[in-house]
């Protein structure tokens, strides 16, 4: 059986982790053993703030919402208990965007909902 040499498969392995890690600080982006443990880290993260980045707009949407019916005199919840009951169908996202660049249509949606 002929004799098989792992250098390269070890360099390309050690090459791919350290191209991933760089940019991070310090020993993270020039030590294997360092980098390796950091973009462990780096995933494990990414992959949890991939699933909350769902909850912060949701967040978002509804402050926007709230915010766009203050003048109005409405609270957030009032205004979401009405649309509930009258069977209105337009998500939080669609709401928030005419809420901060549409004033006037949603105004016209809360005067709907409101009679």
């Amino acid at each position: 059986m002929t004799r098989v040499k792992r250098g390269t498969t070890s360099l390309k392995r050690r090459r791919k982790v350290l191209k991933l890690a760089k940019g991070y600080r310090h020993g993270r982006s020039t030590k294997e053993r360092l980098a390796r443990e950091a973009l462990l880290h780096a995933g494990r993260n990414a992959f949890h703030d991939r699933r909350k980045k769902k909850g912060n707009f949701r967040a978002l949407w509804n402050i926007k919402i709230n915010a766009g019916l203050r003048p109005l005199g409405l609270s957030y919840s009032k205004f979401m208990g009405t649309l509930k009951k009258k069977n209105v169908e337009i998500n939080r996202k669609m709401l928030a965007e005419l809420a901060e660049h549409n004033p006037e249509i949603f105004e016209k949606v809360v005067t709907q909902t409101k009679s």
